[in-house]
């Protein structure tokens, strides 16, 4: 028997809250899709990013308490995954982050790259793991710069040379898929 969680969030967390072992399995089975879509966007490893999101499941229904209703309770949830993610990075992976503060860059724009037709998943996990991590951070999360220099504990110019490295690195993978595939 499928429980199904009507349109209101507050119902759902509720549910939640109560340890309700149905909604916490249903709640599971309808997320578990996204948030490991989320997971692989930082670790590119399928099985370390089903680690991570297990642990935010985990972390979601443990700390359920916490979630006071000021926000978007998806938001909440995505941050914890986002959240967890970074964690497994820091404590498992050496990132190294080169501060280019004299270097000029040519501007490149999200259009640059979201004109392409091709798998986005693909191409991030090309990235090395420290541009990949700025990139997600700032494109897909909103993350300012401030924010990814003091999370990460980097300089804000060290958080834009990842991203303007991110978005060359992938404009050029593109490229080069396509000279490979004779499109160009």
């Amino acid at each position: 028997m499928r429980l199904a969680f009507k349109h209101n969030k507050s119902d759902v967390v509720l549910l939640l809250k109560k340890k309700d072992s149905v909604a916490q399995k249903t709640f599971y089975e309808q997320n578990v899709g996204k948030f490991l879509s989320v997971s692989k966007a930082y670790v590119s490893d399928i099985f370390y990013a089903e680690d991570c999101t297990i642990k935010a499941f985990c972390k979601i229904f443990n700390q359920i308490e916490n979630f006071r209703s000021e926000g978007s309770f998806d938001g909440w949830c995505r941050r914890i995954v986002v959240n967890e993610c970074l964690n497994f990075i820091k404590t498992r992976k050496n990132l190294l982050f080169f501060d280019d503060t004299n270097q000029q860059f040519e501007e490149i724009t999200e259009d640059d790259i979201s004109d392409y037709d091709f798998n986005a998943q693909d191409l991030l996990d090309q990235l090395p793991e420290a541009y990949r991590m700025v990139f997600n951070l700032h494109i897909l999360e909103d993350y300012s710069h401030q924010q990814i220099a003091e999370l990460l504990n980097i300089t804000v110019s060290t958080s834009k040379t990842q991203l303007f490295r991110a978005k060359q690195k992938l404009k050029d993978i593109y490229v080069n898929q396509k000279i490979r595939k004779n499109e160009i």
